[in-house]
């Protein structure tokens, strides 16, 4: 019987050698894992606080937003505006360029194919012929508005 009490003390020693080894290696564990679980708690609260700036500033965001965009909108607007002006006036400088053409090309169509040049008309100023056709080019001018 001493031998049987002897073999089961034996085989109690035997299983609990590996269980003591396994309860160190737990204990180490869970103390890592208290230390892990202190900086777990740090990185969420410094988490919580990123969260809450950033809450925070998204108002401020908004506001900056807006006003930045109604400026921009009334310089886009004025642009516009200042885009069809342009284009109104191209339109008309069109227009002009156009009818100025005609008039030159339909003089140079009346004018004498002589290579003399004529001689004004007796009685006639130069000065006075160059100031009616200013005033000619200013009435046709006017009228293009």
């Amino acid at each position: 019987m001493a031998n049987l009490e002897l073999i089961i003390n034996l085989i109690i020693i035997a299983l609990l050698i590996p269980m003591i080894i396994y309860a160190y290696n737990l204990n180490k564990s869970l103390n890592a894992l208290r230390q892990n679980q202190k900086s777990l708690a740090q990185l969420v609260a410094a988490l919580n606080e990123a969260t809450f700036k950033a809450e925070n500033s998204i108002p401020k965001l908004k506001t900056a937003t807006e006003h930045s965009s109604e400026g921009l909108k009334e310089v886009v607007d004025s642009a516009k505006e200042l885009k069809n002006d342009l284009l109104f006036i191209n339109e008309r400088a069109d227009s002009l360029a156009d009818r100025l053409e005609n008039v030159i090309s339909s003089s140079r169509n009346l004018k004498p194919q002589t290579t003399e040049a004529p001689l004004p008309p007796a009685g006639t100023d130069p000065a006075t012929d160059r100031a009616a056709a200013e005033l000619e080019l200013l009435k046709a001018l006017r009228s293009i508005k």
